[in-house]
């Protein structure tokens, strides 16, 4: 039976994962694997995939947490830390609601390219691409996006440059073809502490609705840096984030590249 919900934004997702050396890569496909067993419905498994990727840097932070539910709902996944039972409540935090349309575009012309090279040959295209486009693309027009899917994979095959294509990069991977953008640090991107403040504050009217049966509620917040519209350079105003109150127990905020985290309370 075919798959009523494509699992390509996930396959792209593990991709990137995969490529970052912070991935516990057992126990992700131990947590998927349950996830997929689960009665959820396919777009709920995709949802919970996604989740737990993001929480990957979390991990690493605390080694000696595990997993009972990862399938509940308030909060997001409980889990077994210190012989305590911790519902983790995450909840991925927006830099750039700008970007978001501009990204979702980017996803589709990236997989209508890498079709057309895996159709023509996989085997000789496999690999990670980074590219980055010179300004004043219109992604969202349907002409245009034709025009970048052909100079994409042109690009591609002649390993250089092309038309709207600014750079490409290269890295190996075992096996698809598999595009994303350019990873470019700007140094004055800036995440604006009071977007995280609103999120504390928003999840913090939801907490009494929180299953009771835990010991602690933690809230995880998640810059997702595989995605434009999420990724920053340096918190501002990150003192105020000293003056939050809240009934979770503990706050943190983590970045998913190089598993930067700020223990927020």
């Amino acid at each position: 039976m075919k798959k009523v919900f494509s699992d390509e934004d996930l396959i792209k997702n593990l991709s990137l994962y995969y490529l970052n050396r912070h991935l516990k890569k057992k126990p992700m496909e131990k947590y998927h694997r349950t996830i997929d067993e689960s009665p959820l419905h396919d777009r709920e498994k995709y949802k919970k995939k996604a989740e737990i990727l993001l929480l990957n840097s979390f991990m690493h932070h605390f080694p000696e947490v595990t997993f009972e539910n990862l399938t509940c709902e308030s909060p997001d996944f409980i889990a077994k830390f210190n012989n305590k039972k911790i519902g983790i409540e995450l909840t991925e935090v927006i830099n750039h609601l700008e970007m978001k349309k501009v990204e979702s575009n980017l996803n589709k012309i990236f997989r209508q390219a890498e079709i057309l090279l895996e159709q023509e040959d996989t085997t000789k295209y496999r690999g990670v691409y980074f590219l980055s486009f010179h300004a004043h693309l219109k992604f969202e027009s349907i002409e245009q996006q034709q025009e970048i899917i052909l100079n994409i994979y042109k690009s591609i095959k002649k390993n250089k440059a092309i038309g709207c294509v600014k750079s490409i990069r290269k890295s190996t991977h075992r096996r698809n073809v598999f595009i994303t953008h350019e990873y470019n640090m700007n140094l004055f991107d800036e995440l604006c502490s009071e977007k995280i403040l609103e999120i504390i504050d928003k999840k913090n009217e939801k907490f009494p609705y929180y299953d009771r049966s835990v010991d602690e509620c933690w809230l995880v917040i998640v810059s997702d840096m595989n995605s434009l519209a999420s990724r920053y350079t340096f918190i501002q105003d990150k003192e105020h984030l000293n003056e939050v109150e809240s009934p979770f127990h503990k706050i943190f905020h983590l970045e998913n590249l190089c598993g930067n985290m700020t223990s927020i309370k």
